[in-house]
């Protein structure tokens, strides 16, 4: 399991990498913690659950230089502090430099979102001139 890309993301907040199958598929955790919740229920900020899949889907690409350019989601039910999240991504389609990776997220056999993530492989980083 070779990480390409996306080398320095910080695992509490984006997940851990548990399979990676090159440019194909990616399974990644993540835990919501304390500093993810959001209210005196335990409710977890959409936006974490949101950045696991988005790291899914950069590493089901697993190209240094790939890009998030847009998505189309659901957040079909709410995380909660403690709930462990699996998201699960896969390449759907590859045309050129893009690429349309949908991804699921579950808590238990509980789907809570669901993307289609559509990326790009740039020629060089994006931050390069």
């Amino acid at each position: 399991m070779e990480i390409k890309t996306h080398h320095l993301a910080h695992q509490p907040l984006l997940g851990t990498p548990i399979e990676i199958i090159d440019e194909e598929k990616a399974v990644v955790k993540l835990v919501g913690i304390e500093n993810m919740v959001v209210d005196d229920h335990g409710l977890v900020h959409g936006g974490f659950t949101f950045g696991l899949a988005d790291y899914a889907a950069m590493l089901a690409v697993n190209d240094p230089n790939v890009v998030i350019v847009g998505a189309n989601v659901s957040f079909v039910a709410p995380v909660q502090r403690g709930d462990v999240m699996i998201a699960e991504a896969l390449v759907a389609q590859v045309r050129n430099k893009k690429r349309v990776v949908n991804v699921v997220v579950n808590v238990r056999d509980k789907t809570v979102f669901r993307g289609e993530l559509t990326c790009f492989v740039l020629e060089k980083h994006v931050l390069d001139e």
